[in-house]
């Protein structure tokens, strides 16, 4: 069926962070929430456990290691199609968030006090995972290029890395810069990693949401060794618009890791809940249509705000976004004096996240969430170049 994503939903007065966020004359495009509706198929299936009435444990509740076969076998055949892994349905661990997975991995491989890396600027929950684990953070903060790209400095990254360093907490599609790493650089990350004894924890949320010209590839799938020391996080939460359901997947293809894994989450991480299995397993199944048209979509609001930016705002610059919806902006050329964050905020009216939130080298920055109607995003561009106007 044919989408449409120029509609914007009703979103004020309904329980959604991102809307209430801000005054009412304020644009949210900040958190990484689109404002598109979820796949039909997804809102038929969750109506139908609606109209059964009744809501009780999911068979996950009980410790079945193998509940939710369905589901599990559409995320094997779905990983092997897409990607050419293979996975069994026994390395699949529903989770209640990618967050919650990270932060369990830092528990299941780090003891208290060692070192967990990580590369800033970087998705802000990752720099805190030390912080809330009680372990150690290194950072290998990623280069900047004259042309708005990153690149990784190999000798910085294996630098930081200290001898009580345990795991790399790896972003791929980047959040916030966009990158979609290579299979070389996966290769060489990974070839460090092992060579320090180090465990991979690959958040992949975004993996579903990749342009043309690039491709995922997951760092577990590069090998059978990696495979054994890596821990991969997916979700279809950023794919199909489904954050608020808390449905995550953690892959861990080394059964003694998944033991220590399984360990950390006892008696603290809960089970999946009931609605998020069954909204997820509809994805799966059925919002593949869905998912190719708002990826045609989100391709063209990349490039409608890249002529912009380009054109209207040249102050400021633009990082190609290979992959997910969201745009990161340098604004330090703009002549703001103090947060960008902040005076499009209360210059514009228009709610960006504030680079600095991610770490060392993005202060100056602002991430933009352009998953939304074109018709908000050319608005929410104007005011900011009417801004920037008004303050020259």
């Amino acid at each position: 069926m044919p989408y449409n994503f120029d509609v914007l939903p009703q979103r004020r007065g309904t329980q959604n962070a991102k809307w209430n966020a801000y005054d009412a004359d304020v644009l949210p495009l900040w958190v990484a929430d689109m404002d598109f509706a979820s796949p039909q198929p997804v809102i038929e299936a969750l109506r139908q456990q609606v109209e059964h009435g009744l809501f009780g444990y999911p068979n996950m509740a009980h410790g079945d290691e193998l509940d939710y076969v369905p589901f599990r076998t559409l995320i094997v055949d779905r990983l092997a199609e897409r990607y050419g892994w293979t996975i069994q349905p026994e390395d699949i661990m529903f989770i209640p968030g990618i967050i919650v997975g990270f932060n369990i991995a830092a528990y299941a491989v780090c003891a208290p006090g060692e070192a967990l890396l990580v590369q800033p600027p970087v998705y802000p929950p990752m720099l805190m995972a030390a912080e809330t684990t009680q372990r150690r953070r290194v950072d290998a903060p990623l280069t900047l290029q004259p042309d708005g790209s990153y690149t990784i400095d190999w000798d910085a990254f294996e630098a930081a890395i200290t001898p009580d360093t345990r795991m790399f907490l790896l972003c791929n599609p980047h959040n916030p810069i966009g990158r979609v790493y290579s299979r070389d650089e996966l290769s060489k990350m990974a070839e460090i990693c092992l060579k320090h004894d180090m465990s991979i924890v690959s958040d992949e949320i975004h993996s579903d949401l990749i342009y043309r010209g690039y491709r995922h590839i997951p760092m577990a799938s590069l090998s059978p060794e990696i495979a054994a020391r890596t821990i991969t996080l997916i979700a279809p939460s950023k794919t199909f618009n489904l954050p608020g359901l808390q449905c995550s997947i953690a892959i861990i293809q080394n059964a003694e890791l998944r033991r220590k894994y399984q360990a950390a989450m006892h008696g603290i991480v809960p089970w999946v809940n009931l609605m998020g299995l069954i909204a997820g397993e509809a994805a799966y199944r059925d919002g593949q249509d869905w998912l190719d048209q708002v990826l045609v979509y989100l391709e063209d609001n990349r490039d409608f705000m890249a002529d912009f930016v380009q054109r209207e705002l040249p102050t400021i610059k633009m990082t190609k976004t290979e992959g997910t919806y969201l745009a990161w902006l340098d604004c330090r050329a703009a002549g703001i004096e103090g947060s960008p964050y902040q005076f499009f905020l209360d210059k514009a009216r228009v709610a960006f996240n504030d680079g600095a939130i991610f770490g060392a080298g993005g202060e100056g920055f602002v991430r933009v969430n352009f998953a939304c109607p074109r018709s908000l995003l050319a608005e929410a561009l104007l005011r900011v170049k009417t801004a920037l106007a008004q303050k020259a």
